[in-house]
């Protein structure tokens, strides 16, 4: 099994297998015999000098091979039918093919010093290992110093050039520190290697574990929830009447339910104060013509129900109201003109389709002409109305490999500022969490504890099946009073460069909140 996984071709795999050996290998034999693979699998050290001596056309107890001539005969018809010899000689090629590097060389010379990281851990665990299990000091020094030459030549290949990338700072500390301890062998190393690391990573395990299972708790739900019996109804939305609000409702189960004495009742028809926040002023009350839109959001579509009230005596003929609209918005139909009598009122439902996920604004004015009068056409210019991005906007979530790679392949970035009353971290992240629709992908526990720092990562997709994501890093020094608003910057990224500006703009615009 050792050799199996020692000898594999995938370093993931590799560094994977490295770590376990390491890590489980308990007994002496064990320990023994992953140290001679881990040497067959690394091949001659210094490795340097064995690269060095390769390149220059030799092979370890081998001398150089002289070239060797040969000859060959072979016979010929000349034009006249008599046979002639024709001698040829060739010179046999000295050079022969190299052998094929041992699988962690060839790593090592492709630039990938990671696994010359974990190959320091796994080296420093079983040395320390091995000294507690061997009492003689004599073969305690040949295993750390085997150990440390091994770790040595890796630090001089990583340095010298040779290999196509060089060895990274954080690989040659991890390195470094290795040969150190190996050096020390102190008890606090030798309990925090053998020990401490397990123990840490039961911890992570446990934590990881804890985060998962709300989550797939939530996942079961939510499929307990769509999934229906055998003998359910099934409910045809052609075949449902619908109700004023616009919304379909199953007659036979309202029967049903009526028949028992179970039926709801139904909500009122003053709306509610979330409808009232939906209305919009469009023009003033000093207007001669005055107009209110109440705006709908039904996922693909925005429909504006406009009340358009006559406040004078005269009798409005030809009265239109023309819209426009600004961004990756577009105006389904216009609509008609109509005659508005003294004092009198009516209601324009106009529809307009949304393409993408970002701020949209729709303008526009009424034009009308009095009857009997003689003047030119009049019109009353309309506010704007400004389509929230949040409507469409849902909370949703994805795995931190997910998130990293939406972040490299996303190119528009738009960095916010934190300009914020608020003294309290956590309560700015859950103030940016309800004014965005955002959901954060960082654990509670990541989170939570007294620190003058915190970053989160947040994440959320449109109806329309686009991505949003952003990084939180904000702080409050120590030495600030507890009064002390919060500083730092939120980066968003998203596919659209609308969607990032809009959300940026979202964000600016709701990051303070009003005193108390």
């Amino acid at each position: 099994m050792h050799r199996e996984r020692v000898g594999s071709r995938f370093v993931r795999i590799h560094r994977a297998a490295l770590w376990i050996l390491g890590e489980y290998c308990v007994s002496l034999p064990d320990i023994r015999h992953v140290m001679d693979e881990i040497k067959k699998s690394l091949g001659e050290v210094p490795i340097v000098d064995s690269e060095l001596r390769k390149a220059a056309g030799e092979k370890e107890g081998e001398p150089p091979e002289s070239p060797t001539s040969t000859s060959s005969s072979r016979r010929l018809v000349t034009d006249d039918g008599t046979y002639a010899t024709q001698s040829a000689y060739t010179a046999a090629a000295s050079s022969k093919k190299d052998d094929e590097r041992p699988p962690l060389r060839a790593y090592f010379l492709d630039g990938d010093f990671f696994v010359g990281a974990a190959l320091a851990t796994t080296l420093t665990k079983l040395a320390l290992r091995f000294t507690s299990l061997v009492s003689e000091p004599q073969k305690q020094n040949t295993f750390c110093a085997d150990a440390m030459l091994i770790m040595a030549s890796v630090v001089h290949l990583g340095k010298s050039g040779l290999p196509k990338k060089a060895v990274t700072e954080d690989d040659l500390d991890r390195l470094m520190l290795c040969i150190r301890v190996l050096c020390d062998r102190s008890e606090l190393m030798v309990d925090l290697f053998n020990e401490q690391c397990r123990d840490s990573l039961s911890a992570m395990l446990t934590a990881r574990q804890t985060e998962t299972t709300p989550n797939a708790l939530l996942d079961d739900k939510r499929k307990a929830a769509n999934s229906e019996e055998a003998d359910d109804p099934i409910s045809f939305t052609q075949l449902t009447a619908k109700q004023d609000g616009g919304a379909a409702e199953n007659q036979f189960e309202v029967s049903l339910l009526q028949a028992v004495g179970t039926a709801p009742k139904k909500a009122e028809t003053v709306t509610s104060k979330s409808q009232l926040n939906k209305v919009h002023q469009l023009t003033g009350f000093s207007d001669p013509v005055y107009a209110e839109a109440y705006i709908h959001v039904n996922q693909f579509d925005i429909v504006l129900d406009v009340l358009v009230v006559n406040q004078t005596a005269d009798t409005l003929q030809g009265l239109t109201l023309e819209l426009a609209t600004l961004g990756d918005l577009k105006l389904v139909e216009k609509p008609s003109s109509l005659t508005l009598g003294p004092h009198d009122f009516c209601n324009i439902k106009a529809c307009v389709k949304v393409a993408s996920t970002e701020n949209g604004i729709i303008f526009g004015n009424i034009v009308y002409d009095v009857s009997g009068g003689q003047s030119d056409r009049n019109c009353v210019v309309l506010n704007d109305i400004h389509i929230d991005i949040m409507d469409y906007i849902v909370p949703a979530r994805c795995t931190d490999t997910e998130f990293r790679k939406m972040w490299a392949e996303f190119e528009w970035e738009n960095k916010v500022t934190v300009n914020t009353n608020i003294a309290s971290m956590s309560d700015y992240l859950k103030h940016l969490l309800k004014s965005t629709n955002m959901c954060c992908l960082t654990p509670e526990k990541a989170l939570s504890g007294d620190c003058g720092f915190m970053a989160a990562n947040l994440y959320a997709r449109s109806i329309f099946g686009e991505d949003a994501l952003a990084n939180l890093s904000i702080e409050k020094p120590a030495d600030s009073g507890p009064e002390a608003a919060v500083s730092g910057h939120i980066r968003i990224r998203a596919k659209s460069q609308g969607m990032a500006l809009s959300l940026g703009d979202k964000i600016n615009l709701s990051q303070k909140v009003p005193k108390s």
